[in-house]
């Protein structure tokens, strides 16, 4: 936590940091409304406590600014003078709390930490990053080499705040790396805010990155807070960061850069003070060589590289993220199945899994489905759609090519099946692949009793 304290008085001043530093609180200190302005333009804190009484601008006029620029750190506004009408002042210009002179430090503290974490939490809701069930998420879980390494890097950068790109294939559980490198930091304690880019569309990715003031465009009726801001205190993931656009890229760079961002339609820059970890499937290198990717931001994300191998390269893996997925999917839908057959197992040990741990989820989800016993057998696992999708044998057509023992059906489903994986599930630019409707693509993934 980092803390702005506004105080004309020095001794007060000093005495609040020192306390505070006592209780692992960092804080700076400002002397007046105008020192607090350029302070707050440039660096970014948690929280604010704004003395009432000062030369120049005071406490409620500070305040006012505050929230007119459109910082949402709590603030606490403190006085000598313990009138009501200050109290009511304080908290309609937009202080959460009001303390008064003499004040007990602890006190100060442990209002300071409620009110940070209830920030926090708003954060967290907002961005619509929480889930249900804590439970329900999926575990950080494996044994390999390849595994275990991963497990040192993000142990060695637990105690630092650096930029994180994560690559590998669709499905290797990129996000679950990252929330596992979030759940190991400095800023475990605030939000995990998670960004598709692929799943945006170009027109409007930038006013959910940066957010967007009043006005700022045609149906812009109200301000609106950016994943950049809602991560604050927390981690930022921009997952398909290989699909961000071109124009895009080079404000991306200046935010990395300088830490700060400009919503649209506004005029001043707000520091930020987020992790940003990213994550793709697709090879930066060979983008920024064709020009599609840019150099200087590839090296601004590349401070920490992790490389999740294919699931089909760490099989010794499979047997724990199959119970761990069993376990969640019995919780999620009520259902009992104990366990794997031994022949079950070793099935799912043999199998490629070109759709890595997502196609995992999806074969364990049909079996728990239609199990007709406790155990899942071999005949309750359907491992035929990522074989179809990967394997030819001489007598299948080559790319490009239709084979005439096919049926329009079977071309269509293969078509949609190819699309959805490599846009991960991603269903409009599956359709825009495919040449239709996403409306369509629906359409026949139910006429064609699609499980994706």
């Amino acid at each position: 936590m980092k803390l702005l304290i506004v105080d004309d008085e020095p001794n007060i001043r000093d005495l609040m940091h020192r306390y505070l530093s006592l209780d692992g609180i960092d804080s700076d200190c400002a002397e007046n409304g105008l020192s607090a302005q350029r302070m707050l333009s440039s660096e970014a804190y948690d929280a604010c406590l704004v003395d009432l009484k000062m030369p120049g601008m005071d406490g409620l006029s500070l305040i006012h600014w505050i929230r007119s620029e459109g910082f949402r750190m709590p603030i606490i506004m403190i006085s000598a003078h313990g009138e009501i009408s200050d109290a009511v002042s304080a908290l309609k210009e937009g202080a959460q709390d009001y303390i008064v002179k003499p004040f007990d430090p602890e006190e100060l503290v442990i209002r300071l930490k409620k009110l940070v974490d209830a920030q926090n939490l708003r954060n967290m809701v907002e961005s619509e990053t929480r889930n249900k069930n804590e439970d329900d998420k999926q575990i950080f879980v494996g044994e390999s080499a390849s595994i275990k390494r991963i497990k040192e890097i993000i142990s060695k950068i637990s105690d630092t705040n650096s930029t994180v790109l994560i690559t590998g294939e669709s499905g290797t559980g990129k996000e679950v790396v990252a929330r596992e490198i979030h759940a190991c930091s400095p800023v475990k304690g605030g939000p995990f805010v998670a960004i598709n880019i692929g799943g945006v569309p170009e027109n409007l990715l930038e006013s959910e990155l940066f957010g967007y003031e009043k006005g700022a465009f045609t149906g812009a009726a109200n301000r609106k807070t950016g994943m950049f801001e809602l991560a604050s205190g927390g981690t930022l993931f921009l997952d398909e960061i290989g699909d961000m656009p071109l124009s895009l890229q080079v404000k991306i760079l200046r935010v990395l850069q300088e830490r700060k961002i400009t919503r649209l339609g506004g005029t001043s820059a707000m520091p930020i003070n987020a992790r940003i970890i990213a994550a793709t499937n697709k090879d930066l290198e060979q983008q920024v060589r064709e020009g599609k990717f840019r150099e200087d931001l590839f090296y601004r994300l590349n401070v920490v590289r992790i490389i999740i191998p294919p699931l089909r390269d760490r099989r010794e893996d499979i047997p724990l993220l199959a119970a761990g997925i069993l376990k969640r999917l019995n919780r999620q839908m009520g259902s009992r199945v104990s366990g794997f057959s031994a022949d079950a197992l070793q099935l799912l040990c043999n199998h490629e899994f070109y759709g890595n741990v997502r196609e995992l989820e999806n074969i364990l989800e049909r079996a728990v489905i239609f199990a007709n016993a406790e155990e899942i057998g071999v005949d309750d696992l359907d491992l035929r759609g990522s074989v179809s999708l990967h394997t030819q044998t001489k007598d299948e057509p080559k790319a490009g090519q239709v084979s005439e023992a096919k049926s329009l059906k079977d071309v269509e489903i293969d078509a949609i099946i190819r699309a959805l994986h490599r846009w991960e599930g991603n269903r409009t630019r599956a359709a825009e692949e495919l040449g239709i409707s996403r409306r369509t693509l629906i359409n026949k993934i139910a006429e064609y009793e699609l499980n994706l």
